[in-house]
């Protein structure tokens, strides 16, 4: 059953006990983007959401399903930290997994994400911890997280990461994304006109606030 969360004056700390089960990482997420919406903090949603996906689901797999569990957030006002404390004196996954390897592909895109992260030792297991900074550019922060899902999508489609950055690669791999894009939102019954002058009115509502 999850459990209600516990919310601090300022400095801003949301305290969440649940218990390591799948259903309840969607309600993790859920809570997690009504906190931080209250907060203020909406352009850290995304990345804080795909944290805690990421470490919920870490100790449901290396931990055990149902253990009892505490996702804490912190805020000031330069910096989001996400925790979250389990019972297990485990350390994460290896953040480097090879070629074959695909644990751990979580835990290097948390460190992709995160300014700092890193596991620390309690009284009654350990809290993996990780900080997001409060970037005021929008636009800086959708670069990053392009960039990010761009690394992801060249594993997925077997480009190694490195390759990305040269740009011939990088624009076919682009390519290739917004079609994969297009493909699923037909398949969804969505308009991919609709979505795509959506995202360019969006696109130059920014450039001119920017100018």
């Amino acid at each position: 059953m999850y459990h209600y969360a516990v919310t601090e004056p300022r400095p801003r700390r949301c305290v969440l006990p649940f218990n390591a089960e799948a259903p309840q990482v969607a309600d993790l997420r859920r809570a997690v983007r009504a906190e931080l919406a209250a907060w203020g903090m909406l352009t850290l949603v995304d990345e804080a959401q795909l944290i805690v996906t990421e470490l919920a689901s870490n100790v449901i797999k290396h931990v055990g399903q149902g253990t009892a569990a505490t996702l804490v957030l912190d805020a000031d006002a330069d910096q989001l930290r996400v925790e979250l404390h389990d019972i297990s004196h485990k350390e994460p996954q290896s953040l480097h997994p090879t070629s074959e390897e695909e644990s751990g592909r979580g835990l290097q895109l948390l460190a992709d994400l995160s300014t700092a992260w890193g596991t620390t030792r309690t009284a009654v297991g350990k809290a993996v911890w990780c900080e997001l900074r409060i970037v005021r550019d929008e636009s800086r922060r959708r670069i990053q997280r392009a960039t990010v899902v761009m690394e992801a999508y060249g594993h997925t489609v077997g480009s190694p990461a490195a390759r990305l950055t040269r740009c011939p690669v990088l624009e076919e791999s682009v390519t290739s994304l917004i079609l994969d894009l297009l493909h699923w939102l037909t398949a969804h019954g969505l308009d991919p006109d609709d979505i795509l002058d959506r995202a360019q009115t969006h696109f130059e509502s920014g450039l001119n606030a920017v100018g």
